[in-house]
Parts: C-alpha cells; sequence; structure tokens
C-alpha cells in the first residue's frame, strides 16, 4: 500500500515526525518544507503520510509554531519492514535541506532526533532505533 493521506487502519504502528527548522524560517517556509518530507515518506511503502493535528498554517495566515507545522504522522502497516527504509529517507532528505535542521521520529514515546551529525554516527544512532523497534 503506499501512503497517501488516510486514515491509521487496525494494526498499523504510527510514527511522529517532527521537523525541527531554521529558527529563521516562517510558517510557511516551514509547512513547504515538510510538504516536500511528506512526498518522500508518501512514496514509501506505507499505510498513511498526514499532518499531526494542528500541522498545518491556516489559509491565509502569515505564521504559525514552526514545531506544530513541521509534524507529520506516518503510519507504518503491522507487517513492519518500512522502518530502515524511513530512517534512511529521513537522513538522506535532512542531508539535502540545509533549512532543517533535525527531524525527530517517535515510536510509542521513544524517540530520537537525527542531525546534522557524520553520516557514521548517524548511521550508528538510527540503526540503534531501528532494531529497537523492528522486534516488535
Amino acid at each position: 500500500m503506499n501512503g497517501g493521506e488516510r486514515g491509521v487502519t487496525a494494526g498499523a504502528r504510527s510514527v511522529l515526525l517532527a521537523v525541527a527548522p531554521d529558527p529563521k524560517l516562517d510558517g510557511e517556509a516551514v509547512e513547504r518544507l515538510t510538504r516536500q518530507l511528506r512526498t518522500e515518506v508518501a512514496a514509501l511503502d506505507v499505510e498513511s503520510v498526514a499532518p499531526a493535528p494542528g500541522g498545518s498554517v491556516p489559509d491565509g495566515a502569515k505564521a504559525a509554531d514552526p514545531v506544530t507545522v513541521g509534524a507529520i504522522v506516518v503510519a507504518l502497516s503491522a507487517s513492519g519492514g518500512v522502518l530502515p527504509a524511513l530512517a534512511e529517507t529521513l537522513r538522506a532528505w535532512l542531508d539535502r535541506h540545509d533549512r532543517a535542521r533535525a527531524i525527530s521520529m517517535t515510536i510509542d514515546g521513544d524517540s530520537i532526533e537525527v542531525t546534522r551529525a557524520t553520516t557514521e554516527q548517524q548511521n550508528a544512532l538510527i540503526d540503534a532505533f531501528v532494531r529497537r523497534h523492528s522486534a516488535e
């Protein structure tokens, strides 16, 4: 199943992604960054990808809370297997977008923040996180 903006189905695992943008960016710029990330994540074999509740800039608004605007919810199928691909997508996306400082990924209250650390540091941290959540 490819990830559009549908609801989370029974048995799907929910992952909260939050973009930590450059603090100089306004809500509109953060929303653009977040939409780009959503598009890439939706191309993976995920159940759904949607803005987190309260996670979009209202029509005509000039500003919004960048933390709220930069949050999306991804539903992974219960059969799993896509978590490593999601982690790699986040890593690659962050490398290409210098206006995003980090992306946090939260599963069942356990969070990891992917930053502009060295590739080796990112790989070790993300691999450990993925292993923790792939076994469930």
